[in-house]
């Protein structure tokens, strides 16, 4: 994974199951610019793979996933519209 944007937001969703992470994406998403990238910190494991399928669903683009030393991950989206 070459391509590491620094996030234009960072939704911190740590402690919290999923669908949470992903309503507080889709209500935020809108704040950072056009190609910005939106980073939701969670760690509940639905949260790994629901954030990607909710990419593909509204057509951002999941841009990676990355561990966190303190455990869960910072799911990286760019917003495409």
């Amino acid at each position: 994974m070459t391509e590491v944007t620094q996030p234009a937001l960072t939704i911190d969703a740590l402690g919290k199951k999923c669908p949470i992470p992903i309503i507080m994406l889709a209500a935020q998403i809108n704040d950072v610019p056009l190609n910005g990238v939106v980073a939701v910190l969670a760690d509940d494991p639905a949260a790994y793979t629901d954030v990607p399928a909710w990419c593909r669903l509204k057509s951002h683009r999941h841009v990676g996933s990355y561990e966190l030393p303190e455990g869960g991950w910072a799911i990286h989206v760019r917003r495409n519209y």
